[in-house]
């Protein structure tokens, strides 16, 4: 259960992701005539930061996968294990960059942090 649990905040949070940060952040980006010119265009400044801001929502929902995976396995090897424990430190690392960064205001580090403990105790 706890697999499970962490796939779908995980799935959410990455389509929550992509879809606010269109909307709130990217849109107004791309509508600003302060953006640098990336490899001598404006144009490539825009699609370079709406395909890296997308990109994280797609890693996102493949890690997803991975625990929905794991979530449908009788037993966990020790290699399996060992990605879980990755993946819960990185989501621990995660919260504690967002936390500090946006000073506790971006909502993800709630997220990160009760993922990266769900899937320390999964590891266990």
């Amino acid at each position: 259960m706890l697999l499970i649990i962490s796939a779908i905040l995980t799935l959410i949070m990455s389509i929550v992701h992509s879809a606010l940060g269109e909307l709130w952040i990217l849109r107004p980006l791309q509508q600003s005539a302060d953006l640098p010119a990336l490899q001598g265009s404006r144009s490539a400044t825009r699609r370079t930061l709406r395909f890296t801001w997308h990109i994280t929502s797609v890693l996102g929902i493949g890690i997803s996968a991975i625990l929905f995976y794991f979530a449908t396995l009788p037993e966990l090897t020790s290699s399996e294990t060992t990605i879980l424990k990755i993946f819960s430190a990185t989501y621990l690392i995660s919260f504690a960059v967002a936390i500090v960064g946006s000073k506790g205001r971006h909502p993800s580090w709630a997220v990160f942090l009760i993922v990266g403990i769900l899937l320390y105790l999964a590891a266990a």
